[in-house]
């Protein structure tokens, strides 16, 4: 079973030291597209406000809005790494994360460490790492230079290395900013059948996304954010038709 429930959560990050920034706050406002307020006598920035939203398995969920509307924001909230402030979230099930799958990765260590690392930071212990890294090792087609320093890699390289780690296993919440792509054309098309691999299998799908195609083809309802609130929330047909318009 997986299951995503929000009630009533909202996320306010603090803004230290407000005084000295007054100048900006229009800016940061308009930048962030969060709300700016004051709680306990200290300036925060709203992020996210008072979302109730219950995401089922079998669900292919499409999030969309505009630049700052909150959707990163709330994938981290899906992934667990922000928590509400106020409110509730429950997350039932593993959580695969593809919103930046180069994060952790240290460039004076070589693949192999870094596959540690990376793996790490998905939640994976290392018994659980070592048990698929030579399958991951293989996967990325990086041959000897696995056990090279990452600085030596091309951008390329890198993103297979990331890519191979952050794709291993199939978790029952797979959360998505954008479809990826895998650069070189020599990795593309495996890369491409093994997302597709994972999309089928995982009971819960989230993908952020500007693009109507994508979404109108991979996704069974449409969340629409706007300033950290739901806008519209429905199918593909009925909220893409007005997003778009």
């Amino acid at each position: 079973m997986a299951l995503i429930k929000l009630e009533g959560a909202s996320l306010d990050f603090p803004i230290y030291d407000a005084a000295s920034r007054s100048i900006k706050k229009n800016f940061i406002g308009f930048a962030t597209g969060g709300k700016l307020g004051s709680k306990n006598g200290r300036a925060v920035v709203t992020a996210l406000s008072n979302l109730d939203i219950e995401i089922n398995d079998g669900e292919r969920v499409g999030l969309i809005g505009h630049n700052g509307s909150g959707k990163t924001t709330l994938l981290r909230m899906f992934s667990k790494v922000y928590y509400p402030t106020s409110g509730d979230a429950k997350i039932v099930g593993s959580i695969g994360s593809l919103v930046s799958i180069s994060l952790g990765i240290n460039p004076e260590f070589t693949g192999r460490e870094n596959i540690y690392i990376r793996g790490a930071l998905l939640g994976l212990n290392k018994k659980e790492i070592s048990s698929k890294i030579d399958d991951i090792i293989s996967f990325t087609d990086l041959g000897d230079f696995i056990d090279m320093p990452v600085r030596t890699y091309s951008s390329g390289m890198q993103m297979r290395l990331g890519f191979s780690v952050s794709t291993i296993f199939k978790p029952q919440i797979l959360i998505m900013d954008e479809w990826l792509s895998v650069g070189d054309e020599g990795f593309k098309d495996k890369a491409e059948r093994r997302l597709s691999e994972i999309i089928s299998s995982t009971k819960i799908l989230i993908l952020a996304s500007h693009s109507y195609e994508l979404l109108s083809k991979n996704c069974t309802r449409i969340i629409w954010l706007e300033h950290g609130k739901v806008k519209m929330d429905g199918s593909p047909e009925q909220v893409l038709s007005h997003y778009f318009k």
